[in-house]
């Protein structure tokens, strides 16, 4: 059997060049990206974007960001199967919804465990003689949790938006 000169060293085909039915050159443009045992991901890029635009985008980018253009690609592909109007954008808002409903969740789950130990510290009568009245430790208590719960929250929130 006779060896390819073919760069990405495979006998077979890329997925690109076994979908639209032609030969697959060695110094095929696809070939690294869409191989020949991974034959779904060049038909959703092929179905959203078409062969000649892919072709075209990768021919204008350097080889080392490629990769990374086709696992876009790849990515906004699947996005628009499933979602065909709004795509990446769609999941995109989807997420921000879920954040900011886990944002409310997590509010009032702090908000409850302020109340819950003020609770308990209005219930224990431990406390030493002139050392201060209850309502007193109560309110900095609450005071503090308040302040705890408002940095975490701001640090956090802020943080978690832009790391997805």
């Amino acid at each position: 059997m006779k060896e390819s000169s073919r760069k990405h060293g495979s006998l077979s085909p890329c997925a690109a060049c076994k979908l639209l039915r032609r030969r697959c050159a060695p110094d095929c443009v696809f070939a690294p990206y869409f191989p020949a045992d991974e034959p779904q991901k060049f038909a959703s890029v092929h179905k959203v974007f078409g062969a000649s635009n892919v072709n075209k985008m990768l021919q204008e980018l350097p080889e080392q960001q490629r990769s990374d253009a086709v696992s876009s690609m790849v990515y906004e592909a699947n996005a628009r199967v499933r979602d065909p109007v709004y795509g990446c954008v769609g999941a995109i808002s989807s997420l921000q919804q879920q954040i900011g409903s886990l944002q409310t969740q997590l509010a009032r789950a702090q908000a409850e465990v302020v109340h819950m130990r003020m609770r308990h510290l209005a219930s224990t009568s431990d406390y030493p003689a002139g050392t201060g009245s209850t309502e007193n430790k109560l309110m900095a208590s609450q005071s503090k949790s308040f302040y705890y719960m408002d940095t975490v929250d701001q640090a956090n929130i802020t943080e978690s938006l832009w790391s997805y």
